[in-house]
């Protein structure tokens, strides 16, 4: 499958999963853990792209993409702007702002 290069949500894909392009592996920890969780409780039913959260936060799951951006944004590596930002550009179809709204929501 050839991902289109030129566009940003194909470096972002391409960077995740060659491992290229810095620090893209998700942090893991209690902290991670413990924010993956309470993500999963709080938001669990809503979906990022054709996808529910619960479904992308299973680690039967082989996208890990929403999995590494999440315990990110939990663990203050990203900013809340820079998570949006990311997982729209992995997940462009659908509506994923009450999703993402919901994430966020759970840094409070």
């Amino acid at each position: 499958m050839a991902y289109p290069i030129g566009t940003i949500a194909g470096c972002a894909l391409l960077a995740t999963l060659t491992g290229c392009g810095g620090d893209l592996v998700a942090p893991e920890g209690p902290v991670s853990n413990a924010f993956l969780d309470q993500v999963d409780t709080a938001c669990g039913g809503l979906s990022i792209g054709t996808r529910p959260i619960d479904y992308l936060l299973d680690v039967s799951s082989d996208d890990v993409s929403f999995l590494d951006e999440t315990a990110k944004l939990g663990t203050d590596e990203i900013d809340a702007e820079t998570y949006r930002d990311a997982i729209n550009s992995f997940y462009p179809a659908g509506n994923n702002g009450p999703a993402i709204d919901c994430v966020i929501g759970q840094l409070d």
